[in-house]
């Protein structure tokens, strides 16, 4: 699987309109506040133009994509993180995700109610991110309470986890999610068992109208003011355009993209922001009739790669058979990329590269 992502907001901001979008699914969409109260759970197969054209040049039996998973997530207001509205369940399960896709409503419409009286994104992206930041106060502040009795035990990692919480307390506290604090590797390892949640990758999703895709003033102003300032990329969709596109025949829909000035599908631009943020890469193999789309994280070594797909090869590991996407291209196919000696072999220490078409020996 690519990665898990939370699609989270203020109610009435588009999150189960562009959630049925992305995934095809049918979860209610009403124009009132909490009209998800469970989250919504949609696995996705991951676009993937390289597994497509490896796919068209030797024609398998079967091709596998990998997936990635939509999680919606009830709408949040001012006061979750003392338990207001559906809080303290929006807290919760923001905890399970990879990634978090913060949906902000950069459209009017006098018959979708705002919880606020008004669209101001600014406000509705502080809202949220106060709440995140309270509900981590909290996570801190308790852990804190009890490590500062064990203090007085002399243990080294003790003292460097009390620094660490104390650093991510004042960023807190400050205003700040811990994700933007600098964090060392070291210390984002102390912090894991906290699970905090401003500490998890977050990108923007403005929702506009189909009037205000290619521009809008309030998507200018998230992407400039806001998602700058946290290092966060920004997403434009229109979550009327992706439901029509999600209705379409697959051939239909880049004709109907093209025909709105659109290169791209919002389920595609979500998944290469999602793979950025994260830092995952896609390999293939072909084993049997199978052809196959692997997500690993960048710099994964070719025996860990092997046990993505079974544990058993990744004991048994003896070398990969590595043929690059472009040399494949280049080739014209597999067996010819070995003639050619454009296949090389590599131990368990290579780092496995983005578009690799891999053959594991074990």
């Amino acid at each position: 699987m690519g990665f898990t992502c939370g699609i989270v907001g203020l109610p009435n901001v588009g999150k189960s309109t562009i959630f049925n979008a992305l995934t095809s699914g049918r979860v209610e969409a009403s124009n009132y506040p909490f009209c998800t109260i469970n989250p919504n759970l949609g696995i996705v197969k991951v676009p993937d133009k390289r597994l497509e054209r490896i796919a068209e040049i030797i024609s398998p039996p079967k091709t596998t994509y990998t997936t990635l998973e939509f999680l919606d997530i009830a709408g949040l207001v001012k006061g979750a993180s003392q338990g207001e509205g559906l809080g303290n369940q929006f807290l919760g399960h923001i905890r399970n995700v990879d990634v978090v896709a913060h949906v902000v409503r950069c459209f009017e419409n006098p018959d979708v109610s705002h919880v606020d009286g008004s669209v101001n994104p600014k406000r509705d992206i502080d809202i949220v991110n106060t709440e995140l930041i309270l509900a981590d106060l909290d996570t801190v502040d308790s852990r804190l309470a009890k490590i500062e009795r064990l203090l007085k035990t002399g243990d080294k990692k003790i003292a460097l986890a009390l620094e660490t919480y104390k650093k991510v307390r004042s960023g807190l506290d400050s205003g700040k999610p811990a994700r933007v604090l600098g964090l060392k590797e070291y210390e984002k390892d102390l912090l894991k068992d906290l699970n905090l949640l401003t500490i998890k990758p977050v990108f923007y999703v403005a929702n506009v109208d189909e009037e205000r895709v290619s521009h809008n003033v309030w998507t200018v102003s998230i992407g400039g003011e806001m998602a700058i300032g946290e290092c966060a990329d920004v997403v434009v969709i229109c979550g009327d355009i992706e439901s029509e596109i999600a209705e379409l025949e697959e051939e239909e829909r880049g004709i109907f993209l093209k025909e709105l000035g659109l290169e791209r599908s919002g389920l595609e631009r979500l998944t290469e922001v999602g793979y950025n943020i994260l830092n995952l890469i896609t390999f293939y193999t072909t084993v049997g009739s199978e052809l196959r789309a692997w997500t690993i994280p960048k710099g994964t070594k070719a025996q860990s790669a092997a046990g993505k797909i079974h544990s058993d090869i990744e004991k048994g590991f003896i070398k990969a058979e590595v043929l690059g996407y472009k040399d494949f291209l280049e080739a014209g196919s597999l067996s010819a990329g070995r003639e050619r000696g454009l296949t090389h072999i590599e131990g368990k220490g290579y780092a496995v590269r983005d578009g690799d078409i891999i053959h594991f020996r074990f």
